[in-house]
């Protein structure tokens, strides 16, 4: 990087650290306030944060790099999120909003019981550390190595540094504030990216000359080893529907909206932004492999760093990387917030049963640091980690969550499925979810018994998996709901749809015209690139 670079990434961590301080500044010694921002966040803000949480650094050079390897393919899964965003502010937000609960755990309890509570809060905070946080710095320490030199080591701890000082400081007010901030410089930084690229390589004429042509065409035959239509169809909504309805990562940025409406616009807003890294940043690595021959297998990773290296000039640099470094920070102080929330709320609030509000933000703070603590003691060991080790600890969550959006996605649709149902449901999902990543392991490195159902489910697209799954584990949770036919208690009714939810949803005319002009877009999105 040349001077005017530097400049600018110190002028980008200026005003992260900047906002970072306001928050806490402005912030009251309250768990409202702390933990969801005094619930008082407008629908701008919230889209901007739903967005920037999602794309991280490994998001953003894996989407490149499969753009690199594959083409347009790896992004139905951006524009079948605008759709399921749809779902979040329509179906999820009123039941979310009017339970007033602080995370999906005690939401989960509120519908199901204690037993559902405590296994979604330990499985989402072993998840967090295990996946989120490791792969976020390892792909972030990674590359910028690759852009500026620093070491791996060195690259890690700046970061975790300056992201976990202002998420200890300032709450989810602080991490949504800066995403918006950070939302503008990635798609900026992204945007110079994809527009110098596309003149390089001769505008969009010159781009399908150089790259095989179903690069452009999105849909995949049944038998396609990572997008077949039918796990695109079937199974990504499944993955979608607990990522971004039901995951505390995710959803604690609906709880912090002012009311319903400004949540329901945010996801909507945001629903509209995920339209763009198909073009951002999937673009970019074809961009990348059709200038470059050694862009392409097992390099296509490599497509956006090189991209930035070769050929951004000095001073748009600095801008790129600034991107990638937002990319990583809403990702990490995300992860932070969101594991302090439900160490709080869902462990130390259930143990200790009048805490104050000062007490609740005091074991927030501490319990952050823990969190960024743990990020650094990782960082030694990130070298010891394979890539291929890497790939299996991110699928962990596809395994995981088809039993967890069936417990959600028909516990808000019907009052038939109970507590008991659901942790059955809960414990079968994740015992299915376990046999598959141990035989998927087992089969890469040492083989398999010639067994038909073994080989079946070890090798089986993750998609076709994740709609068995989700089959079976809803099978088991109506089947066991049925034979202990006990009705819910106190609030299930309230948490079930009912009229009252939908007329007054159907009043919301604005964003009812917004949703199905969003969803027209989409359509013809897949409809042009098909």
């Amino acid at each position: 990087m040349g001077p005017i670079d530097i400049i600018v990434v110190f002028l980008y961590f200026i005003v992260i650290l900047g906002i970072g301080y306001w928050s806490f500044k402005r912030g009251k010694e309250s768990s409202d306030d702390y933990f969801l921002a005094g619930r008082d966040v407008g629908w701008l803000a919230v889209g901007a944060s739903l967005f920037a949480s999602n794309i991280g650094s490994e998001h953003l050079v894996g989407l490149a790099g499969s753009g690199a390897a594959g083409g347009f393919a790896v992004g139905h899964f951006e524009w079948l999120a605008s759709y399921v965003l749809l779902l979040l502010g329509w179906i999820f937000v009123p039941f979310y909003l009017k339970s007033r609960v602080f995370t999906m755990p005690e939401f989960l309890e509120l519908r199901y019981g204690s037993a559902s509570r405590w296994y979604l809060a330990l499985v989402s905070v072993l998840g967090y550390i295990l996946t989120k946080i490791s792969v976020t710095l390892f792909a972030g320490a990674v590359v910028i190595r690759e852009l500026t030199g620093l070491g791996v080591m060195e690259s890690a701890s700046i970061l975790i540094l300056i992201t976990g000082l202002y998420t200890i400081a300032g709450g989810l007010r602080a991490v949504v504030y800066t995403e918006v901030v950070q939302t503008f410089v990635l798609i900026s930084g992204s945007l110079i990216l994809t527009i110098i690229g596309l003149v390089k390589v001769g505008g969009w004429g010159g781009l399908t000359s150089r790259v095989p042509a179903d690069f452009f065409s999105m849909w995949k035959p049944i038998d396609h080893p990572n997008f077949p239509w039918t796990g695109i169809v079937f199974g990504a909504p499944i993955l979608g529907i607990w990522y971004w309805c039901t995951d505390q990562y995710i959803v604690q940025r609906v709880l912090s909206a002012r009311d319903e409406e400004n949540a329901r616009r945010g996801t909507i807003f945001a629903g509209y932004l995920k339209i763009l890294p198909v073009f951002i940043f999937v673009l970019p690595g074809i961009i990348a492999s059709a200038l470059y021959p050694d862009i392409s297998g097992v390099n296509s990773d490599r497509a956006f760093p090189a991209l930035v290296v070769r050929l951004l000039p000095v001073g748009m640099k600095g801008i790129v990387i600034a991107g990638l470094l937002a990319a990583l920070m809403s990702s990490l102080s995300s992860v932070f917030n969101s594991c302090s929330t439900l160490i709080t709320w869902d462990f130390y609030r259930k143990i200790r049963k009048s805490p104050t509000e000062r007490e609740l933000v005091l074991v927030g703070r501490i319990a952050t640091s823990i969190i960024v603590i743990l990020g650094f003691l990782w960082i030694p060991f990130m070298k010891y980690i394979s890539s291929q080790l890497y790939i299996y600890l991110q699928s962990v969550q596809a395994y995981i969550s088809p039993p967890i959006a069936a417990c959600f996605l028909f516990g808000i649709l019907t009052h038939k499925v109970n507590g008991a149902g659901a942790i059955a449901s809960l414990i079968t999902g994740f015992i299915l979810g376990a046999l598959r990543l141990i035989l998927e392991i087992l089969n890469s490195y040492s083989g398999l018994p010639q067994n038909k159902i073994l080989l079946w489910i070890a090798r089986v697209n993750f998609l076709h998996y994740a709609v068995f799954l989700f089959a079976i584990s809803s099978i088991v949770l109506f089947s066991v709901s049925l034979l202990y036919n006990e009705r819910g208690k106190g609030k299930i009714k309230e948490l079930v749809i009912s009229s009252d939810i939908l007329n007054r949803a159907k009043r919301d005319k604005s964003n009812l015209i917004l949703s199905i002009i969003l969803a027209i877009i989409i359509a013809l999105l897949w409809i042009a690139f098909a």
